[in-house]
């Protein structure tokens, strides 16, 4: 018989590294969506008062939630993945 392995050598797997990053990224994110939805999104009223308030119709709110600051950076972007090949192979840009 050969030495007992330990905790790690029989737990840590090595080709499952892939898997737990895609999976960890994907909670990630959902986590991320769910807290910006349920904290900061118009539609959402966690108060009683808000919640008896019924339809609220302020569009201030509403724009703020809409026009975030990743949507402010990614606008400002160019829509090319590969922008110098485009321009290399393709003649100039024709950006707005």
């Amino acid at each position: 018989m050969g030495k007992p392995l330990t905790w790690a050598q029989r737990w840590i797997i090595p080709e499952v590294y892939p898997i737990v990053v895609v999976i960890g990224t994907a909670l990630g994110l959902c986590g991320t969506a769910i807290l910006r939805n349920a904290s900061i999104n118009p539609d959402v009223r966690i108060n009683k008062d808000d919640r008896a308030a019924g339809w609220l119709e302020n569009y201030k709110e509403g724009r703020a939630y809409k026009d975030s600051a990743h949507r402010r950076f990614f606008s400002r972007q160019s829509k090319m993945v590969t922008t110098t090949l485009n321009e290399t192979f393709g003649g100039p840009s024709r950006r707005r």
